[in-house]
């Protein structure tokens, strides 16, 4: 995709593998919970990744990390953030964080929406999610046992802008994806709750 140098990317969060599906397509410093760092193998590849570790419930550390994504940003990197703070099924889209946006409108940065969804054999699969109760191990297994697996990139009409408020532009950017993946605003959709049905 092509995008203006020093772009924040906005994105939807179902797997580790997000972080690795989207460097693939455009390389990116990531911004991730410190947590991350305890998983086998991904905290390892997170930390040789250029990702900038957030710690949770910190006012003074999340002011460090808006710094050095300014930072990033002015030198040209992109930059991808989670805004949900956690990640899901996949369908569904919980609330959109604007405090990581700040750098990005502060700078007059465009801030990229990306809706990312996981597909088999033309279906949306479950397969890829590491969310609730799933342990890394069953998520991994469920991922091998998939022939086909999928993941697709939508990227969505850029937002932002020299003025622009954090919390509106958050929430545009939420709702672009909520869109792009066919969810209903708030709930599933019936075709994706029919699928979260299905064993």
């Amino acid at each position: 995709a092509h995008m203006q140098p020093g772009t924040l990317l906005v994105a939807n969060h179902i797997s580790w593998l997000d972080i690795f599906a989207i460097n693939a397509v455009s390389p990116a410093a990531f911004v991730a919970k410190d947590d991350i760092l305890s998983w086998p193998l991904f905290g390892w590849l997170a930390a040789r990744n250029e990702t900038l570790f957030l710690r949770r419930g910190s006012r003074g550390h999340a002011r460090q990390i808006n710094a050095e994504i300014a930072e990033l940003l002015e030198t040209g990197r992109h930059v991808a953030v989670f805004p949900e703070g956690t990640t899901t099924n996949g369908l569904k889209v919980q609330h959109f964080h604007g405090a990581l946006l700040q750098p990005a409108l502060s700078a007059d940065r465009q801030v990229q929406p990306l809706a990312l969804s996981y597909w088999e054999r033309g279906q949306r699969s479950l397969a890829a999610r590491y969310d609730g109760e799933i342990s890394l191990g069953q998520c991994l297994i469920a991922i091998l046992r998939c022939r086909e697996l999928q993941v697709r990139l939508d990227y969505l009409p850029p937002l932002g802008g020299a003025g622009q408020d954090r919390r509106s532009v958050s929430q545009a950017a939420r709702q672009q994806i909520v869109d792009c993946l066919g969810l209903s605003d708030g709930a599933t959709s019936a075709a994706a709750t029919a699928l979260s049905a299905t064993p």
